[in-house]
């Protein structure tokens, strides 16, 4: 489907872009990939990882602005968008500057990339947006529910939305490994609260299963990928085996586990070899085999969280991934 075709991802100077190009052009070789993002710098350091490859374009750009989007929106097939305000305390304290960039800059894109007849849009979600404690959860749930919307706003058009959600990002600029990492050395590792699980997911994890949504999507679906869990305590046995560990309490806005299916969500949610699929509960929309397409549903009661998972990462797994990864934590 991406093969020769051209894709624009928002925010592609972040974490998932410097993962998702790299590993898209080797896979499919697409015409033309858009890195359309707001940050001249970042788009300056990026251009020179790709050595001039004339299949990889940069473009100046904010969500915020639609007559720009509509800009660079033009001749595109497929649309990744990974623009966000989305670090909690930030959101926290300039709340109306998040609401512009996770709420009005996915309005902005919704009806940008119906104008422009885009085939697909995948728009990523997060752990935090099933039932959020924070600002950021709230403008990202609110987030996915344009994306799912959107597919009725595009009519009879050829324009499909759908969604992915993941958690916790293991390595990602801003994660606890590489904070654990940076202050090992001192012998203390602050945690928030002994029993604190998260998801552990690779972005190599969450590039196949965007892959995987713009192959499988019919329109407003939620793919939310089986990951394993840890708990906060083992990760910082996996980072430093003798540290102490000093428990500061929970952070404003803070889980003490993540969630990526509610119970709300359970009668409208199907299970996969290796994902669930929340379908859309407008239009009954869920009832379509089209979009269910061999999926089991779950149980009425059936929650996702990162205490109740099934699967869980040993602190030995996570010590060898560290050490094969430890060039590039916390790079991107």
């Amino acid at each position: 489907m991406l093969t020769n075709s051209s894709i624009l991802i928002t925010g592609g100077t972040g974490s998932f872009g410097h993962t998702f190009v790299p590993m898209t052009l080797a896979r499919f070789n697409p015409h033309r990939l858009v890195i359309y993002s707001r940050d001249e710098m970042k788009q300056w350091e990026m251009a020179k990882l790709f050595d001039n490859d004339p299949r990889v374009r940069f473009f100046i750009g904010d969500v915020r602005d639609k007559d720009r989007l509509a800009r660079a929106l033009n001749g595109i097939d497929y649309v990744v968008h990974a623009a966000a305000t989305k670090i909690v305390p930030t959101a926290e304290y300039n709340p109306f500057e998040c609401v512009k960039t996770n709420v009005i800059g996915a309005m902005n894109l919704i009806d940008a990339c119906i104008d422009q007849g885009v085939k697909r849009v995948v728009a990523l979600s997060t752990d935090k947006a099933s039932s959020p404690a924070n600002l950021y959860g709230a403008t990202k749930l609110t987030s996915d529910k344009l994306f799912i919307a959107g597919n009725s706003y595009a009519g009879n058009g050829d324009t499909h939305f759908g969604v992915v959600r993941y958690g916790n990002v293991m390595g990602s600029r801003g994660s606890v490994i590489p904070f654990f990492l940076a202050i090992a050395e001192k012998g203390v590792l602050p945690i928030t609260d002994a029993r604190m699980t998260r998801f552990m997911i690779t972005l190599e994890q969450g590039v196949d299963l965007v892959w995987h949504a713009f192959e499988d999507m019919v329109g407003g679906e939620i793919y939310v990928k089986k990951i394993p869990s840890m708990k906060v305590t083992d990760i910082a046995r996996a980072v430093a085996p003798d540290a102490r560990h000093d428990i500061v309490g929970i952070r404003p806005g803070e889980k003490l586990h993540e969630q990526m299916i509610g119970p709300e969500d359970a009668q409208h949610t199907y299970e996969y070899a290796d994902h669930y699929k929340v379908l859309p509960a407008i239009h009954n929309w869920s009832q379509d085999p089209g979009r269910i397409n061999g999926g089991q549903k779950v149980a009425s009661d059936f929650t996702y969280c990162s205490d109740n998972n099934a699967n869980w990462m040993s602190v030995d797994a996570l010590r060898v991934w560290i050490e094969q990864n430890r060039n590039k934590v916390g790079k991107i």
